[in-house]
Order: structure tokens, then sequence, then C-alpha cells
């Protein structure tokens, strides 16, 4: 659904009609409801994005209903051939996954929080989610407008495009909440109001009581929207980063320099804002889009992950710190980083691509600068970096450009600049070119080598054959034979 011309939603203007293809699935659920005499209700996110006419990757449908929930889900789990898992025992919370038609579809139950629904509803997060409608209502042919359940007046909020809290304590029972606000505003491109804001500023220390898995879910919704800076500077603002990010509080009022014209914290946000941009003006670059909308774990995809690379690019710098020449360096600084990066995506529980991934960004984020100080880097020190940042060597790119276009202290000319976005560029081409050509075997193996130089199994295999790698990618060897020359020379230095 498109606003109107003032910025906001005539949702109650609006025909609001399921889905064909939502309604067959719905009606099988309500048809088991029916039989066992259980009364369900649709509440939250569906209906919030259905009065939105929004459309999402992955179907999500939230039910509650009096009591009994995992009870009921286990038995449509079993009847409908769903996988089943509990969610929360204790509150009476579970989720059922099916396939259907090449789609997935997620379903939670749950129990009434509260006597009632309108309990549940009053006790829900945003006032735009505390909305419900009796599932065996959606199948009239009438407009369904007139039969939701709204005590928190969500409606007018969705239509005012306002993030506004249920009750009170909201944030205090379950302080993810805060994250969720700034998840909600991204994605829905919708204002906080100044009273969550005021209550997330002063309940932001309860986050430290919040799974790292749970907060990392919020955090990739935010990174996952074009504006992403805007909803961290607004959380550093309140003091949300430094809880959640406590070991970057150090980086806040040092670096600035002859190079940088912020300090490294500032510096930090401002390389995410950039990197945005450079994303937007490649939008219609089909292959970098490609490359950027990868999943690489679960739901999460590259872009995301970038975006958490530029976030944690410089963390190392306050370790790395030191005068020299009265002048203030940070010699070092990717590889402290790139342990902390590490620690922190261990944390968040990131699986081992994606912490492989964050530790090529952080660790080698630097090397694009340094190719940028020729006109044509060598054909050595490109194969080099292609070696050595692989799957995320575009990424590399992106994260580089992003860091200079930050970086605009006096001694940051715009000649330097300007040659260091022509590399960047041409390396990019290079990149998407290597994918398309044919991969050439190798022409040694470490069995060879042993072989016809009588030598054991040692580091030393891995470094002749590293060599002759090298020498075969960028041409000056051609041929086995011409391996065995070069192995023979390097055993002689050696």
């Amino acid at each position: 659904m498109l606003p109107d011309k003032s910025g906001n939603y005539n949702i109650m203007q609006k025909a609001m009609r399921f889905p064909e293809n939502d309604l067959e699935v719905l009606k099988i659920i309500q048809r088991f409801a029916k039989a066992k005499k259980v009364k369900l209700y649709l509440v939250g996110g569906v209906l919030r994005d259905l009065l939105l006419e929004r459309q999402k990757e992955n179907l999500d449908f939230d039910f509650c209903l009096k009591g009994s929930a995992v009870s009921f889900g286990k038995k449509l789990a079993r009847s409908i051939k769903a996988a089943f898992v509990v969610l929360d025992k204790e509150h009476g919370a579970c989720r059922l996954v099916k396939r259907i038609r090449e789609q997935l579809y997620t379903f939670d139950f749950t129990d009434f929080r509260g006597k009632d629904l309108k309990s549940d509803l009053l006790k829900r997060d945003f006032t735009i989610n505390a909305i419900a409608i009796e599932l065996e209502k959606i199948f009239s042919d009438k407009d369904l407008i007139g039969a939701l359940i709204d005590p928190c007046s969500g409606s007018k909020d969705l239509e005012l495009k306002l993030i506004k809290l249920a009750y009170s304590k909201a944030f205090s029972d379950d302080p993810l909440r805060i994250l969720r606000a700034f998840s909600f505003s991204a994605q829905l491109e919708f204002k906080i109001d100044n009273k969550a804001l005021k209550s997330a500023k002063a309940e932001k220390e309860l986050l430290t009581q919040v799974s790292f898995e749970r907060i990392r879910d919020e955090l990739f919704k935010i990174f996952s929207c074009d504006n992403s800076y805007v909803h961290l500077a607004s959380m550093d603002k309140l003091g949300i980063l430094k809880v959640l990010f406590p070991q970057m509080q150090k980086m806040r009022g040092i670096g600035k320099g002859a190079y940088h014209h912020l300090d490294v914290w500032q510096h930090t946000l401002e390389s995410v804002r950039q990197l945005e941009i450079l994303i937007q003006e490649l939008k219609g670059d089909l292959e970098i889009q490609n490359y950027l909308n990868k999943v690489i774990s679960g739901t999460r995809k590259r872009c995301a992950l970038l975006k958490l690379g530029m976030f944690l690019h410089d963390i190392g710098k306050p370790a790395a710190m030191r005068k020299e020449d009265g002048k203030i360096k940070f010699h070092g600084h990717e590889r402290i980083g790139l342990k902390m990066a590490e620690e922190i995506a261990k944390g968040f529980k990131l699986s081992n691509d994606e912490i492989k991934a964050l530790r090529i960004m952080v660790l080698w984020h630097l090397r694009p600068g340094y190719l940028g100080d020729f006109i044509e880097p060598s054909a050595r020190a490109k194969f080099r970096y292609f070696r050595d940042t692989a799957e995320e060597a575009l990424g590399v790119l992106l994260l580089s450009l992003a860091d200079q276009r930050a970086t605009l202290g006096p001694l940051t000319t715009r000649k330097a600049r300007l040659r260091h976005e022509k590399v960047c560029f041409a390396l990019m081409q290079e990149y998407f070119r290597k994918l398309k050509e044919e991969k050439k075997p190798r022409l040694l193996n470490g069995n060879q080598l042993m072989k016809k130089f009588k030598l054991l199994p040692s580091p030393l295999i891995g470094k002749l054959l590293g060599a002759i790698e090298e020498a075969f990618g960028i041409g000056s060897i051609a041929s086995k034979e011409e391996a065995f020359v070069l192995a023979r020379k390097l055993l002689t230095k050696s």
C-alpha cells in the first residue's frame, strides 16, 4: 500500500482480504481447530503486513488461543505432517513449519498472555502488533476491517507510521523489544514515538539480560535495510550501542588526525553510511546485487554481514594505538581487530561461513588501499589479493571504497581518492571476469614434489605449492616442467 501525499496510510479506506493461496492453507488449520472445538485468533505481524499490503519472503502466521497451545500445535503438526518445536513450554508457545507448494510456512501458537484475548493484546510489544482477528472470520467475502480486534488503536498508528508501546512495561517485560522498535522502524520506515524512545534510553541496560542470538537477529534485520546508519546513529545517541558493544567504547575520541576528520567511532558510523550510499549507487549492477543478496546462513544475507564487517572494521584501533614521532598510529589494528570481531561473531552464534567472511573483511580491509597507491597494481599483487580474500574479494573492495569516502582529513587528496576508486572498480570487474573463467588444474601436487625431490611431509611442501600456484596464476610459468624448475630454485635458496 502506498502512502498518501502526507506520507501516511489510509488503511481504513482499503479493502482487507487474504490472498487465495494463504486462505487455502489457513482453511486447513481452521477445520482442524473447529473439529477440536478450539477458537483460534490470528494476531500481530500477519495482520499488520496485510493492512500495509507488505510482501514478505517468509510467510509467518501467529495464532493465540485460550490455553493448551503446545498440545494443540503438536496434534495439528501430526495431522498436517509439519515439523514441530516447543518454543516456551512454561508460557505455552510452539512452532510448526510446513512447505506447501514450494512455499515455506511458519505457524506459531501461543496461550493468551492473560485471562482473555484483550488482556493478551494489551501485553504485546507495540500497538501495530496488538491487532487480532478470529480465524473463522477471515473466510468471509466481506472486508475484514470491521472484524479486527484493536484495543490499542494499532491500525491508527499504522496510518500515522508510528512505532508506539502497547503498554508502559513493554520493554522491562522483554528488553529485546528495545531493539525490535528499531528493527521495525528500519523495516517499515516508521518513526518511533518519543515516549518509546525515552523508555528505551531509561531501560537500555536490561539488554544485558537478553541472549546474544536474539540480539543478533534484530541487528541483522536492521543491517538488512537500506537505512541502517540512521538507526545505528539513533541507538548510539540513546546509549544502546554502548550496552551492546562495550568493547567499542574506547573508539570514542581517538584517531582524529591528518587523514581522518572524525574520531574512530564517528568514522565507523560514517563508513556504514557511505557503504549504504555506495550500495544504492550500484543498485543497477545485477552482478553486484546478486553477490550482496546471496544468503550466507539461515536467512542472513551477505549485504547485512558486510555492514556488520564495516561496523567492526576498526575495532582493533584502540588496542593498537601508538604515538611515534608525535603522530598517532595504529599499526597492526586489523590483526587485533579480526580477533575481536571473531569473538563478537562467536558470541552472536554466527555460522562458520559468516565468521570466516568477517575475519577476511576485517583482516584485509586495508589491502585495496595499498593497491590504490599504484596506478596499475602488479599481477602478483592482484593475484595475492584475490587469493587472500577469496569469496569476499568484492565485499572487501566495497568496504575499502566506503572506508576511503569516510576519510576526509587534510592529507586526503582528491587525486589519491580517484586513483583508489579507479583501482577498486577495476578489481571488481576482474573479480567477475575470474568467476567466469574455467578453473585451471594444478600443475603439481604435494606427492609429486616429495617424490621428485625426495622430501618428507612438512610445511615446506605447502610453501612450494603456494609459490608454484602464484607463478602459474600470474603467467610466469605454464607447464609441469617449469613448475619443477621453480621448485628446485626455491629449494636451493632455502
